[in-house]
């Protein structure tokens, strides 16, 4: 513990730079108490800290959702990769922010063409004369991390050449770090923010930032993808080089074609939008329920349309796995849904975990299915095309915070890929509708899982986990026994709201001892004043002047503290 702590001071001290001007841009865009309240105003330069709670008149325009995205795209790649995640978890910060984090667009001036030919040549171990016979220097798009290059191969290939920005990896890993830092300071000390799980939301972008910033696993993400599609002909996924490949550049093949909302270029090649709809739908209802592994990343930029009518996806940093118990799960909501067995739904919204320990099972059910008639009722009695999805999943986001439920992350990269792809859907066939066109799907899963076969193995693993119960349990009855005659067992106390008692009194102790500074220096320059020694300034002693205003600036900067906290 030791060592990690003194990693953690070490990295503090060697992003220190980096911290400040965090704090500065949250100064900037008026989160002047929560830099406070984490206590972070230590980072505050000493020129603003007279200005460190005042209000920014400029800032008073804008709603605190739209602070914290200005504040975030000012800040850069891992700030706006991390707003985009949160962008997909309603649930946790709330509707209002999710749709301003929704405006974060990832796009970024291009790195000059000289650095990527160099990544290029140092990554790959080769020339570029010698593999491409023709290499776009101006890139066709660039991104927070990487830049995209068209190319053809010495062979005939056309391609495109995707470059990871310089020091990208160590940018983003320094501010991990410090978000990290930052997280664990709220928890300590604004206890209420444990509601939506700071640390845990920093881990989940960790690991997804990770994975995007690594084209190796890229790589393997569209191969797999490749072999999950063999036999469609409708979908394609492109060609990965793997003799040019490494985890900072990646070489694929070029898709010609359309992107997917170019409801003119689709019309221009005379191709059915209804079917094209269709096979979309189809390909991403197959990966959920039938290959537990999906494009998770579906924005209208990584579909193309190729002019005899096939789609390509391309971009496959994001990919989500799915359990087949929790496909099984998936597809059972779906169809509860879809039946209107509201209380089947809640059953399986139980089984994935949505509902913590210490809940009322029955009370919760009972108050969960009148907010789900409330809601659902009125969609049942709409033609399909009237059934706007989205509405309906952000009022299930609203659900989710209102009871408190805890939304596993694969949930909501699966809403968020379907919202993407009824919007998609609706623009190519305003008669689409996500999740009727989803049910054949999960039907076919929840027969499955009820097939002799699927109960039997089922049977043999309830079996074993029954027959390895029965073997472990005397063995731990054992070894509790042993603890207990050598006093080993004991027992932890964590008071409620002990934590903030603590901090409360810490905080008025320190202003008890800045108070008495205040006095004293107060009193002192009294003396000092008195005396009539030493030179003058208007009339009194230089040193006694100056103390009473050290006095006057140190109790002010107490009083606006106090005042600030809403405890006079």
């Amino acid at each position: 513990m030791a060592i990690t702590n003194l990693v953690r001071y070490w990295q503090t001290y060697k992003n220190i730079k980096r911290i400040r001007h965090i704090v500065n841009v949250f100064l900037r865009h008026g989160f002047g108490q929560f830099i406070e309240q984490v206590n972070l105003q230590r980072f505050v330069p000493l020129s603003k800290r007279f200005k460190f709670f005042s209000r920014w008149e400029k800032v008073e325009k804008h709603t605190i959702p739209e602070r914290l995205r200005m504040a975030f795209s000012e800040l850069g790649p891992s700030f706006i990769k991390l707003a985009q995640l949160l962008s997909s978890r309603p649930d946790l910060i709330t509707a209002e922010y999710a749709d301003e984090f929704k405006k974060l667009q990832d796009k970024v001036p291009p790195f000059p063409s000289e650095k990527a030919v160099q990544i290029i040549e140092s990554e790959l171990k080769v020339y570029l004369k010698d593999v491409f016979s023709d290499f776009e220097e101006v890139p066709v798009a660039a991104a927070s991390i990487a830049q995209v290059h068209y190319a053809t191969l010495k062979t005939g290939e056309k391609v495109v050449v995707k470059v990871q920005r310089p020091d990208i990896r160590q940018v983003i890993q320094d501010d991990i770090t410090i978000l990290g830092a930052i997280t664990r300071l709220m928890v300590k000390y604004i206890p209420e923010s444990r509601l939506f799980d700071p640390e845990g939301i920093v881990n989940e972008f960790s690991k997804t930032v990770r994975k995007e910033l690594d084209f190796i696993a890229e790589a393997k993400n569209a191969q797999r993808f490749k072999r999950n599609f063999t036999e469609v002909r409708e979908i394609c996924i492109p060609t990965i080089y793997s003799h040019l490949l490494s985890e900072k550049v990646i070489v694929m093949e070029r898709f010609e074609g359309v992107r997917i909302d170019n409801i003119p270029g689709i019309e221009a090649f005379g191709i059915d939008r209804c079917e094209l709809a269709r096979q979309g739908v189809n390909a991403y209802f197959k990966m959920i329920f039938e290959d537990g592994f999906f494009h998770a990343d579906p924005h209208p930029g990584n579909i193309f349309v190729f002019p005899d009518g096939r789609l390509g996806l391309v971009d496959f940093g994001i990919a989500g796995w799915l359990t087949p118990d929790l496909m099984e799960d998936i597809a059972g909501a779906f169809l509860a849904l879809y039946n209107r067995r509201f209380d089947d739904l809640i059953d399986i919204y139980i089984e994935l975990g949505f509902v913590g320990g210490d809940v009322d099972i029955e009370e919760f059910k009972r108050e969960l299915k009148a907010d789900l008639v409330e809601i659902l009722e009125p969609m049942y009695d709409l033609a399909i095309s009237e059934v706007n999805f989205p509405e309906y999943l952000d009022l299930f986001t609203h659900l989710v915070i209102k009871h408190g439920l805890k939304v596993p992350s694969e949930f909501m990269l699966i809403n968020k890929t379907i919202l993407i792809l009824d919007n998609i859907g609706r623009q190519l066939d305003p008669d689409f509708n996500a999740v009727t066109a989803a049910a054949p799907y999960a039907a076919k899963l929840v027969k499955k899982k009820f097939s002799p076969k699927s109960i039997f193995e089922k049977a043999k693993e309830n079996l074993t986990d029954a027959s390895r119960l029965l073997i472990d349990t005397p063995k731990q009855i054992n070894r509790l026994l042993r603890k207990s005659l050598r006093d080993e067992v004991g027992i932890n106390i964590n008071p409620i709201g002990m934590d903030k008692l603590i901090r409360d009194i810490d905080r008025s102790s320190n202003r008890l001892a800045f108070s008495i500074v205040v006095a004293a220096i107060i009193v002192g320059s009294s003396t000092l004043i008195q005396s009539n020694i030493g030179s003058k300034i208007f009339g009194m002693p230089a040193i006694g002047a100056i103390g009473f205003l050290v006095a006057f600036l140190l109790g002010l900067r107490l009083l606006i503290s106090i005042i600030k906290s809403g405890r006079l």
